[in-house]
């Protein structure tokens, strides 16, 4: 495995955010692959509660500049790196600053979802691919974290589904039990086909609650994680339903079993 490269999305990352199951669970298991000589790279959205002065994030102008497409609006992509400290990893921050200057992640004051938290989604799912080409850096595992990464695979699948710098990287996601109330915009779907994704693919989406943007997710990766203890069984029937290779719940204390399961899907 030292020779491969894992790019790992996630909605939360710690020590950026506060400590949840996925913001560690996401560092912990790239700290686990970094420190065995596997190269990495972690992305996540740059939330407008992340003290860019603490943790010492700095634009890349090389890498910012272009404009994403989202619903015919176009979007300035902007992208900050930083290095957690002792560790000598970088993570690359995907801004914008109509979508992530708020002093807030998911939800506003009165804990109700932001109602563009769609167009964020797809937005980090985009500029995360936008910037990996750029950086000409081709992964052999993408590792997805949290709903807001969930995007990434269908767009992986369909809209890049061209795009040779990814035409070997194995899609694994890691499902929680990290949920929502409510849906996202219902409108979603009908973004998400603007990107010329097929009605069928999209349709899963035109009731945009947790469960069906984690299934969408599940549905077009190659692999799954179950990165709690406990997961919705309608979640675990859609893992069954794609008969995909799976990573049981592991314990905080060992990521080994990660790097064994990457290699499985790899070899």
């Amino acid at each position: 495995m030292k020779d491969k490269r894992i790019l790992y999305v996630s909605s939360e990352v710690v020590p950026y955010l506060p400590e949840t199951e996925i913001a560690s669970t996401a560092f912990n298991v790239a700290k686990s692959a970094h420190g065995n000589g596997i190269q990495t790279r972690i992305f996540m959205p740059r939330f407008g509660v992340i003290n860019e002065r603490r943790h010492q994030l700095h634009e890349v102008i090389r890498l910012s500049g272009m404009n994403l497409i989202i619903n015919d609006m176009d979007m300035p992509l902007i992208i900050k790196v930083a290095s957690i400290p002792k560790e000598r990893m970088q993570v690359y921050f995907i801004d914008n600053d109509e979508y992530f200057k708020r002093k807030a992640i998911f939800t506003d004051e009165d804990d109700q979802l932001f109602p563009d938290n769609d167009e964020r989604a797809i937005f980090f799912a985009k500029g995360v691919v936008e910037t990996v080409k750029k950086l000409n850096w081709a992964p052999d595992i993408i590792h997805v974290h949290g709903w807001m990464a969930s995007l990434l695979p269908l767009y992986l699948r369909e809209y890049y589904s061209e795009e040779p710098l990814f035409t070997d990287s194995k899609v694994v996601t890691s499902v929680y039990n990290k949920n929502f109330e409510g849906t996202l915009n219902e409108e979603l779907s009908d973004k998400v086909k603007f990107d010329k994704i097929a009605d069928d693919k999209a349709g899963l989406l035109k009731e945009p609650n947790y469960t069906n943007i984690i299934k969408s997710a599940i549905y077009n990766s190659d692999a799954v994680v179950l990165g709690s203890d406990t997961v919705s069984q309608e979640l675990k029937d859609a893992i069954k339903e794609k008969d995909l290779p799976i990573l049981t719940y592991q314990s905080q204390e060992s990521f080994e079993p990660y790097l064994d399961f990457y290699r499985n899907i790899i070899s």
